[in-house]
């Protein structure tokens, strides 16, 4: 058995079995041996989970544990989970969340509430110059490379699909070929164009890595990620912070889904000619728009009857002022982020404290069926 007061306390795991290897019985070994190729895996274990992977009993888990310098299983599930910390969070809190009973309207509502928290400390973390740049860099780029992979390739998919209708040459970086075909398109970029990338936990290796590359070649990045910690934010020219702290998921997208349409929106506003592009773009996209949902998409509440309402959808996003910033714009639409997921959590209460009783008829507010208006 390892001497525990002759090893230093931040020994590596694996060091510690290997020194203790030649001492272990069979079984000990085989948990060792375990450990070793599931360290991941067995960092997630309780002791009985454990012990029934290995076939063992629990006694013979903890004097394995002993056996490595510590006082017991929990001291040395603690060295597996070191260096794990943010990648097993959100496995440790679903596991928490399964053992308490919640009925799905409270899971819902307790979702949306963190959803609606995240977007109040985003909006309130704005910075008016940040802003400012980031709009001013998307409007006077040359060509725009929008980067994201893992759960970010669709985020980043969202943000190349609302900057599309205003900005001449927007590209989504990754295709069928992976990183090393977004390694091709990057490399390509020069001065006077910009890429925008996205990530969040859990951090995809390869966009650190693409970032990286792109210093010293003259190239702009803007970061779009979750805190100053994040591997991406000394990569930025431009670094927005969007708080995404799940509840039972690696990452909440909503509020980063809230800054995506901030920022098209601001940017429609500041675009020239945004409402003559807009107008052609619906119009070039008629036919394949539900013409039954044409008539009140969009129109004005005391809006009168028209032959032109309903055939053309108004445009979403107009520059309505010439002088608003894009600080004000981003923090309105994030605002109104903020008031649809308050709805939705109010519809979620609704549902919970109705129970049973069937007193509940039509939609909840915010959870309502809505078409896809593929524009």
């Amino acid at each position: 058995m390892i001497d525990a007061d002759s090893l230093p306390a931040d020994l590596p795991l694996t060091e510690r079995i290997v020194r203790a290897m030649p001492e272990l019985t069979p079984a000990q070994q085989r948990m060792a041996a375990f450990v070793l190729d599931n360290t991941f895996r067995a960092a997630t274990m309780r002791i009985d989970e454990f012990a029934d992977a290995v076939g063992v009993s629990l006694a013979t888990v903890n004097r394995f544990a002993r056996a490595l310098g510590f006082d017991g299983y929990p001291q040395c599930r603690a060295a597996m989970v070191r260096g794990y910390e943010a990648t097993l969070a959100p496995i440790e809190s679903l596991r928490t969340s399964k053992a308490q009973a919640s009925a799905s309207p409270d899971v819902m509502a307790a979702s949306l509430a963190q959803a609606i928290e995240n977007l109040d400390w985003t909006r309130r973390a704005l910075d008016a110059g940040t802003c400012e740049r980031a709009i001013e860099s998307i409007l006077q780029a040359h060509r725009i490379y929008v980067l994201g992979l893992g759960a970010s390739g669709y985020l980043a998919g969202l943000l190349h699909h609302g900057l599309d209708p205003y900005c001449e040459n927007v590209q989504s970086v990754v295709g069928a070929g992976g990183s090393t075909h977004a390694a091709r398109q990057l490399f390509k970029l020069r001065e006077g164009d910009l890429v925008i990338a996205l990530g969040f936990p859990r951090y995809v290796s390869d966009t650190v890595t693409l970032c990286r590359r792109l210093r010293g070649r003259g190239v702009s990045v803007m970061v779009i990620t979750d805190s100053p910690t994040s591997p991406l934010a000394p990569l930025g020219d431009i670094v927005i912070f969007v708080r995404s702290k799940p509840r039972l998921s690696s990452n909440s997208e909503a509020s980063v889904l809230a800054m995506i349409d901030a920022i098209c929106d601001a940017v429609a506003q500041r675009a020239k000619h945004a409402v003559d592009r807009a107008t052609e773009l619906t119009d070039f996209l008629l036919p394949w728009l539900d013409s039954a949902s044409l008539a009140t998409t969009n129109a004005p509440a005391n809006a009168p009857a028209s032959p032109v309402m309903g055939r053309i959808v108004t445009p979403q996003r107009v520059a309505h002022a010439a002088s608003a910033t894009a600080a004000n714009v981003t923090a309105t639409s994030l605002a109104n982020a903020t008031t649809a997921a308050t709805a939705s959590t109010q519809g979620a209460s609704t549902l919970r404290n109705s129970g049973n009783s069937g007193n509940v008829s039509g939609p909840l507010p915010g959870i309502q069926d809505r078409k896809d208006s593929a524009s």
